[in-house]
């Protein structure tokens, strides 16, 4: 018989059984579809030797009035810049001890025990230790004088931690520590540590809270995940942990001055003690804090908006000559997040979604709701791509431009029906402009953290799917011509190559199956033309085909018969027969991105069975 050429429908569809998607693809992984062709993303490669401390929910890049480039990063443990390739912590102090820690160590013990009353630290808090003196031993001045992270707490005067040298190696005492660091030691103690996996309906009794002499149980705080809200006010920047106070990072005063609470400001009035995020609006540039502690109260709620007065962050007492304001929303129990578009302000509770607008004098802006019944995922779960909103929700993908649309899905099934529901508030929403592409990456069922993802080209309006463990993303921007995004202590620029920072990456594409006659016939097939441009710097490209058949409907999909493809191969010859039929091509090697065209097949009928 001829040749049978098969041409497949761009994107990846799994709503269906494995048949029903006959003519379309099943499968991926590192792989995208452009003018409807499937091929290989790009790869990434580290963006700097240099590492953070913590799991990155958060990144911001902005550009101050001189042109210097930062990047913001809010990790469960720190909050740093980064400025070229140097990172700087910038990491709020909550509290500071004069003359007032003392320490002991026992001989041949590396732990260290520090007693500072009422330190208010929890396990995995950082403080800086500083006018200490030596021990008398080998745990020296220049050991103790140092930045240390606590590793476990007594009770609530007493903590332990490790010795170490200036390089980081582990100290040992000896019989001669028997000093306690004398009588001018104080201490810098950072806030606290947030935790790195959801925990439901917990106060401060649970997590690394419930190791401590903390209260049992302190209702209002519905999750202890760090996540934090950035954003740049002019050439400064505020930083919102949620739940937490508002910091301020002012420029001026250098990367090596750390951020301070909003009431530390110069001519501070009333601002929200604490927030679950912040936002800038860049129109008129008001701070704006959602879900917060109410002016003139103490306790936070959760669906108060507040915002400071025009260009000014430290003013937040609404007078007759300011712009300072409030507003509480009413429909919802807790405010979830705010995204700006050109426009708007969008703003989801757990129930709505409202539309907050600049107005200008006398009321400053206008919240009207959108819509009920809708809501978001996590506070990261939106991305405004082109002015146009992509968000997804406990069971569906939602777009906003105007008024809310549920997106058609081809792999809607496959990404929640194994979802990790219990770490939904990691997920989040990304952009690639590059490839007009917004990616949702979120955990898998029986995954703690996150390892897959799923992307929306919404030029083409096709979905593929993919596994990869990345926990904060940047587009292209001021600080780089590529997407960034941080994973394991490290920012990786991405679009870069098409390796895994030097390492293979496996890429493939799947078909669903199919057949001839509807399969009425078995299929034999002994020929295989490929249709396939590579790219990169490789010097042998090569790609592998793999034929999958079955011999029913219901029947265990083999594989059959595999070919491997070069940038040189013509034809190959391969031996496969199944009344059912599927595709994979795949590449593992380095060096090397490809492009898919149609396929060729020599196909002939082979029987009824």
């Amino acid at each position: 018989m001829p040749l049978v050429r098969y041409t497949f429908n761009p994107g990846i569809n799994k709503e269906g059984t494995d048949y029903s998607n006959e003519g379309g693809w099943h499968d991926s992984n590192f792989i995208r579809f452009r003018s409807g062709r499937p091929e290989k993303i790009g790869g990434w490669k580290k963006r700097t030797t240099g590492t953070f401390i913590g799991t990155t929910r958060k990144l911001l890049q902005w550009s101050s009035l001189d042109s210097d480039k930062f990047i913001a990063l809010g990790t469960h443990k720190k909050l740093y810049l980064l400025q070229g390739n140097a990172y700087s912590d910038i990491t709020p102090i909550r509290a500071t001890t004069t003359n007032g820690i003392v320490f002991s160590a026992a001989n041949g013990s590396s732990s260290i025990t520090a007693t500072d009353d009422d330190h208010g630290a929890v396990k995995g808090d950082f403080v800086t230790i500083a006018g200490a003196a030596s021990l008398g031993g080998v745990v020296t001045a220049a050991v103790l004088n140092q930045e240390y992270e606590i590793d476990s707490i007594t009770d609530a005067d007493n903590y332990v931690i490790t010795a170490k040298d200036t390089s980081g190696d582990t100290v040992v005492a000896n019989s001669s520590d028997t000093g306690n660091g004398g009588s001018g030691v104080d201490g810098a103690y950072q806030i606290n540590i947030g935790l790195d996996v959801y925990v439901d309906g917990i106060g401060f009794s649970s997590g690394y809270w419930g190791e401590t002499s903390w209260g049992s149980g302190t209702s209002g705080f519905s999750s202890q995940l760090r996540l934090w809200s950035l954003d740049n006010f002019g050439e400064d920047l505020v930083a919102c942990g949620r739940f937490g106070a508002i910091y301020y990072w002012d420029k001026s005063n250098g990367v090596t001055t750390r951020a301070v609470p909003l009431a530390n400001l110069g001519g501070a009035s009333n601002p929200p003690a604490n927030a679950l995020q912040v936002i800038v609006s860049e129109k008129d540039k008001h701070l704006i804090a959602l879900g917060c502690t109410p002016y003139g109260g103490s306790a936070i709620d959760f669906m108060q908006i507040r915002w400071s007065d025009q260009a000014n962050a430290a003013d937040w007492t609404p007078t007759t000559a300011n712009s300072a304001g409030d507003v509480r929303l009413s429909s919802g129990s807790i405010i979830i997040a705010g995204l700006k578009t050109r426009q708007e302000i969008i703003i989801w509770t757990d129930t709505s979604i409202y539309s907050m607008r600049f107005i200008g004098a006398p009321y400053v802006f206008s919240v009207d709701l959108v819509t009920e019944g809708v809501s978001l995922l996590s506070p990261n779960a939106a991305v405004n791509a082109n002015n146009v909103v992509y968000f997804m929700d406990q069971d569906n993908f939602y777009v906003y431009s105007g008024g809310i649309q549920t997106m058609p899905c081809s792999v809607r099934a496959y990404v929640f029906e194994d979802f990790n529901y219990s770490q939904a508030y990691k997920v989040f929403a990304s952009r690639n402009a590059q490839f007009n592409e917004v990616t949702w990456f979120y955990c898998s069922s029986s995954s703690q953290e996150i390892d897959r993802y799923v992307t929306f080209n919404y030029l083409e309006k096709n979905w593929t799917i993919g596994q990869l463990s990345r926990t904060a993303w940047l587009d292209a921007g001021v600080t780089s011509e590529k997407p960034i995004a941080t994973s394991t202590s490290y920012i990786y620029n991405h679009e870069t190559g098409y390796d895994d920072d030097g390492n293979a990456m496996t890429a493939y594409i799947e078909s669903a199956d199919f057949d001839i006659d509807d399969g009425d016939h078995f299929s034999f097939i002994r020929r295989l033309l490929p249709d396939i441009k590579f790219i990169g710097t490789s010097d042998a490209p090569e790609v592998t085909y793999t034929v999958k058949t079955r011999s029913s409907g219901s029947g265990e999909l083999v594989s059959a018969t595999t070919a491997s493809v070069s940038s040189s191969t013509e034809m190959s010859n391969i031996r496969a027969r199944g009344r059912q039929i599927r595709l994979r091509i795949e590449n593992n090697d380095i060096k090397n991105g490809w492009r898919l065209g149609d396929v060729r097949l020599d196909v002939r009928p082979d029987g009824l069975r």
